[in-house]
């Protein structure tokens, strides 16, 4: 027997109201132990930030799933995956927090890929990976890929008030709306754990007097989640192309993360370099206020959701052509955003 909706509705509540209540809560405690992140010429923020947002994220998401047990008996595999889920992001939290604390140099890049595909090599060899693909070693190290592409892709996004926050609500939403009503209990739950979550912290994190950020400990965490999310829902029951549907779904932070590197290769630097080439820069460049990017960046993930839940639905023909229509459309967007001089 599986649980019902109700119970996955009261998961996302209870990590809503405590990322609200909690996040004040590590401000305070971000302040006191002048763990802030201050400007400097690549960073938009003016004064210094109070950052351990992530750990109210983290903690709401944690204490959700653990709350959640005690109204249900989960599926066989269940309260495992789960584990393993919160062991693994426990450790992208932790290699966010000494990034954070070491700020503003943070860790090397070296170091951090190393210790993310640690924790990414850890959570495919408990299991989660893509199951599609043979031999499975090949499927093994393009699983491990994706879990750390997808843990950076967020944290790269995270560059303007409200816009990795409002984006991993909506993804989480979005594998949500496509697993369910389905036998994949983690993800259902994961889902709704991490959308509330995000969406307690935005109104802070977006507040002009109490503001707070995120940080690469909870950028980072939420890729992850996000990134181990995206393997276990199912997407090939109607068409073999429904697979993409977590393209779909994480479209927004995977362009950005392609587009800033082109970018940045383009101007002759490296692409692990901080630079101003984010497409949410670009177009405040162009004269969009921050609230309206936050609003047309989250409409375009809408759209995007809702074409992945439909990936899942249609026939192969109807789904050649929706990629079709969705690859078009996002070449034409990076043309124009190209065109923007960010100097």
């Amino acid at each position: 027997m599986y649980p019902s909706s109700a119970l996955y509705l009261i998961c996302l509540f209870a990590a809503f109201a405590s990322s609200a209540l909690f996040t004040p809560l590590f401000r305070f405690i971000a302040i006191k132990l002048g763990e802030l992140d201050r400007p400097t010429d690549i960073k938009t923020h003016k004064i210094p930030t109070p950052l351990l947002g992530g750990a109210a994220v983290f903690f709401s998401f944690s204490l959700a799933l653990i709350c959640i047990r005690l109204f249900t008996s989960f599926p066989t595999g269940t309260l495992r995956d789960l584990r393993i889920i919160l062991a693994g992001g426990l450790g992208m939290f932790i290699l966010g927090l000494i990034d954070d604390f070491k700020k503003p140099s943070g860790l090397g890049v070296k170091t951090k890929f190393f210790f993310q595909f640690l924790i990414a090599g850890f959570t495919v060899y408990y299991g989660f990976g893509i199951k599609f693909l043979t031999p499975e070693y090949l499927a093994a190290v393009i699983s491990v890929v994706w879990i750390a592409g997808v843990s950076n892709a967020i944290n790269l996004i995270d560059i303007m008030d409200g816009l990795s926050s409002s984006q991993v609500a909506l993804c989480s939403l979005g594998f949500l709306m496509i697993s369910f009503p389905s036998e994949a209990v983690y993800v259902n739950f994961a889902s709704a754990a991490l959308a509330g979550a995000a969406l307690g912290f935005l109104p802070w994190n977006m507040s002009a007097k109490h503001k707070i950020f995120m940080g690469d400990s909870g950028s980072l965490v939420c890729g992850y989640i996000l990134s181990v999310i995206a393997l276990g829902a199912s997407y090939t029951n109607v068409n073999p192309l429904g697979v993409y549907a977590p393209l779909l779904v994480l479209a927004v932070p995977i362009f950005d993360t392609f587009f800033v590197s082109v970018m940045r290769m383009r101007r002759g630097m490296s692409p692990f370099k901080g630079s101003k080439d984010h497409f949410a820069l670009r177009l405040e460049k162009a004269g969009l206020a921050r609230g309206k990017i936050v609003l047309v960046t989250s409409g375009a993930t809408l759209i995007l959701c809702s074409a992945a839940c439909v990936l899942t639905l249609i026939s192969l023909k109807g789904s050649i052509f929706l990629l079709s229509i969705t690859l078009l459309s996002i070449y034409l967007v990076s043309a124009q955003l190209a065109k923007i001089n960010i100097n």
